[in-house]
């Protein structure tokens, strides 16, 4: 790791914490937010959260097919039109500076989720996406997670 970042600046997990509380509190369901971390992972290269996310998907019952698939979503017949709306919306905003989160990527979100659905998930993305550039960024040891275990709950 380049830098402990969970030890030296401490308010700054605090703060993503925060985000992490507020996405949790909404009516998202555990196993969509997990699968839009995943990809949101995938897309940014982060082995650290996409190993984490595997894990924590696992966890809490996400069948293997799902999670594998989830890089070829748009092929998989396994995703809801929910999760595949989330999963669009995912990969525009995860890529938006090529994507420019486009009118109808919306559209489909605004069909499938309430507003304050709408919000809680782009919170969500723009959380994971944080993360991985911690993880990233600062090179958080791939492979290290333990589901459970707090200290290494943190990319």
């Amino acid at each position: 790791m380049r830098v402990d970042y969970r030890s030296v600046f401490p308010n700054a997990i605090k703060a993503m914490v925060g985000l992490e509380e507020a996405v949790h509190e909404s009516s998202l369901d555990a196993e969509l937010l997990e699968l839009v971390k995943l990809r949101a992972s995938q897309l940014n290269g982060c082995g650290y959260c996409v190993d984490m996310h595997t894990k924590d998907a696992k966890g809490i019952g996400v069948e293997d097919q799902r999670l594998h698939l989830v890089v070829a979503w748009k092929e998989a017949p396994v995703y809801s039109p929910r999760e595949r709306a989330a999963l669009a919306w995912c990969e525009v905003l995860t890529m938006l500076p090529s994507s420019g989160a486009p009118d109808d990527v919306y559209e489909q979100v605004a069909g499938e989720f309430s507003p304050e659905e709408i919000v809680a998930l782009t919170l969500a993305i723009v959380a994971i996406n944080a993360w991985n550039r911690f993880a990233v960024g600062l090179r958080s040891p791939v492979g290290s997670y333990v589901r459970g275990d707090s200290t290494g709950a943190l990319p």
